[in-house]
């Protein structure tokens, strides 16, 4: 089982069958998962045995093998067979002898390539249903009976040959998202009991363990630094280009390579529950899933084939009567239509070109919850962005220190604010220590007051650092520091006053502040005539403050969630409309969207969740990756279908008219079938995205 037209043969063998639920299929692994009672199982198994596939019941669906795997020894020795015919027809007189070589060598070759083709054709033709096999298996041995032997020998080996050549380079794209999880090292070194290192098998070990990842090895899973320090390359995940620095308390992800230093991690998941694990399941999840184009297709193949299949008879009974062609050429003819009418091109264009998409998505760290989102991308008119953690960088950034006082203390204030701030694990004190590069002072007396601010003595002086309201009542404020405030807080910044007993001394404004890449993003949107839209709890200072910096269309501000979703739902009446959040505190905003991606989610189970496309990386330039990729899919898709049409046309045509061989058919047929496969591999060979610099 390797084909979609056989994924929907054994689905519809168990339709309505009582006892079996929701049958998952993975035709990468070649395997079906199905539950229910013992005795149904044993019914599903028989049932599809019946219909011309044997089964293997495996202990795991990852330590799965092809049961049905062509040997190519038996292949290449039917091609031989196959050619060997095709001499001696050639040099053939006529005698008795000479003819039953060709007929016994044409025999072997048919046999041996031929055999699965008949038993799944035959199970096929009782059932009444005109599949690739069933088809192929007609035509074969029409073409015996009417005396092509060598030909009919040649067709059923290049068929056979063509089918495994198309299955190999089908599963490489189904295949090719598997290929991350042998990223993860299958050892690590874990901590003992004893605190001595041991490699320990990777499936064996526990969350907590603490493990140690040496300069240039992989990380074998996620988990949080204790100790150490390094640049990690997460590309496999996030699809970042550069590394990225890790500290103590940074999150790291099993299959990334650490380029440097070493340190030692504690063990937050296990090997199954991995982020790339997550991805993988996700990418093949929405691989098994039907996309609208597939179904469309899917429909106009049940109705081309019979079609085809009636007009080839009607060509072999009617063409001797009303043209003048005799009965053998009639009957030729109707079965190059029989070789054409084999519906597999067809079937397989949109589930290969839609999972080379999913896939080469998912190794830029993007994971589309299947080929329905991948379809609808391309045709957002709108998308709507969060604010804060989306657009911006999510937490408060010192944006300037303003002294009050003579510049010569100036030292000594900086001192001040960071040996006030390291005190407080507030977002603006976070804020002001991260922002000033000090030396800190000795403390004492430390008070943090809520809602008002911090305050201790430093040198047996008290020093002060907080909001405007609570200095105002310990230091009277002059019209000048009024003013200043009031301008910082126009521009949408939050303003902290350092101060003693006696006087204001510095004046201290934070600001969340736009991701370096958000003005890029929405720049590559607008070229790609998409409008943007900020819906932002935020007031409407800060929110358009932002918006203009990077370029927005249009802010809805001071928004609640559930004014989210209305906003959102307005504007989907005007065009459709994607919503792009952290897929935490923006959930129903997402779950409300035409389409929902969630920014940042490596390692968050919420966001994983909540959207219809993951972004691993918190880059909004992704974004432009994901329209990106959806629209070169659905251009390979419709340029398949287009190859398709017009070469089974031709065929058509030419089959009718008596100038196509059985020969021509079958390479028209399977070598169709090549050029859509190897067309929509390309996708996985896209190199241009919004992170390169050579986008454009």
């Amino acid at each position: 089982m390797d084909c979609t037209n056989e994924q929907l043969e054994i689905e519809a063998a168990l339709d309505g069958m009582e006892g079996i639920s929701n049958p998952l299929f993975n035709l990468s692994k070649r395997t079906l998962v199905l539950s229910g009672k013992p005795q149904a199982l044993t019914t599903a198994r028989v049932l599809i045995q019946k219909i011309g596939y044997r089964v293997e019941v495996i202990a795991d669906v990852d330590q799965a093998r092809s049961v049905q795997k062509i040997s190519w020894n038996r292949l290449l020795f039917s091609l031989f067979f196959a050619v060997l015919a095709e001499i001696l027809e050639l040099l053939s007189s006529g005698a008795t002898v000479q003819r039953a070589l060709v007929v016994l060598s044409s025999l072997i070759a048919i046999f041996l390539a031929g055999l699965p083709v008949y038993l799944q054709g035959i199970s096929a033709l009782r059932r009444i249903k005109l599949n690739m096999n069933a088809l192929m298996s007609v035509a074969v041995t029409g073409a015996c009976l009417i005396g092509y032997w060598p030909e009919a020998a040649m067709v059923m080996s290049l068929f056979s040959i063509a089918e495994e050549l198309e299955s190999q380079a089908s599963n490489r794209a189904r295949n090719a998202i598997s290929r991350l999880g042998e990223l993860a090292p299958d050892f690590a070194h874990v901590q003992m009991s004893d605190r001595s290192w041991k490699s320990v098998a990777v499936k064996n070990i526990r969350v907590a363990n603490l493990v140690r990842v040496d300069a240039g090895d992989r990380i074998p899973l996620d988990g949080v630094i204790q100790a150490g320090q390094s640049s990690v390359d997460q590309s496999s995940v996030t699809g970042e280009s550069l590394p990225v620095e890790k500290l103590v308390g940074d999150q790291v992800f099993a299959g990334t390579l650490n380029t440097t230093g070493s340190f030692i991690f504690r063990v937050s998941s296990l090997e199954s529950e991995s982020t790339i694990a997550r991805i993988i399941r996700g990418v093949e999840e929405a691989q098994a899933s039907r996309a609208p184009m597939q179904r469309l297709v899917d429909r106009f193949a049940a109705k081309y084939t019979p079609a085809v299949f009636c007009l080839a008879i009607a060509v072999a009974v009617l063409s001797p009567v009303f043209f003048d062609i005799t009965v053998l050429n009639a009957i030729y003819r109707s079965l190059v239509l029989l070789v054409i009418a084999c519906p597999c091109a067809l079937v397989i264009a949109t589930p290969v070109t839609l999972v080379s998409g999913l896939t080469a998505a998912a190794r830029r760290g993007i994971v589309i919850k299947g080929g329905l989102f991948l379809e609808q991308v391309p045709r957002l008119k709108t998308i709507a962005f969060d604010k804060t953690g989306t657009l911006t960088i999510g937490y408060p950034v010192l944006v300037e220190l303003q002294s009050l006082i003579d510049d010569d203390q100036l030292v000594w204030l900086k001192q001040c604010c960071v040996s006030l701030a390291l005190q407080s694990k507030h977002p603006v004190s976070r804020a002001i220590a991260a922002g000033i590069d000090a030396e800190q002072l000795q403390v004492e007396e430390f008070e943090a007051l809520i809602g008002k601010g911090l305050t201790a003595l430093i040198n047996n002086q008290r020093i002060y650092l907080g909001n405007r309201r609570w200095l105002n009542e310990i230091v009277p404020m002059d019209a000048h520091i009024q003013s200043l405030i009031m301008s910082h807080e126009s521009a949408g910044r939050s303003v902290s006053l350092l101060a003693d007993s006696e006087h204001i001394l510095a004046l201290l404004a934070v600001a969340d502040q736009p991701r370096p890449t958000s003005a890029r993003a929405i720049d590559l949107l607008h070229r790609m005539k998409i409008r943007t839209v900020m819906l932002s709890g935020d007031n409407k200072i800060s929110a358009n403050l932002i918006a203009t910096q990077i370029g927005i269309d249009q802010v809805l501000s001071d928004l609640l969630p559930e004014q989210k979703l209305l906003a959102l739902k307005d504007l989907q009446a005007e065009s459709p409309t994607g919503m792009v959040g952290d897929g935490i505190n923006d959930a129903p905003a997402l779950a409300g969207a035409q389409i929902g991606f969630a920014m940042g989610a490596a390692g968050s189970d919420a966001a994983m969740e909540a959207a219809d496309v993951v972004i691993m990386d918190d880059d909004p330039r992704r974004l432009v990756d994901v329209i990106q990729i959806s629209r070169q899919t659905l251009h390979v898709l419709w340029q398949n279908i287009a190859i398709i049409v017009l070469i089974k046309g031709s065929f058509l045509l030419l089959a009718l008219l008596g100038y196509a061989t059985m020969w021509q058919a079958v390479f028209a047929d399977m070598g169709t079938s090549l050029i859509v496969v190897f067309n929509s591999l390309r996708l996985l060979a896209t190199s241009s995205s919004a992170i390169s610099p050579s986008f454009s």
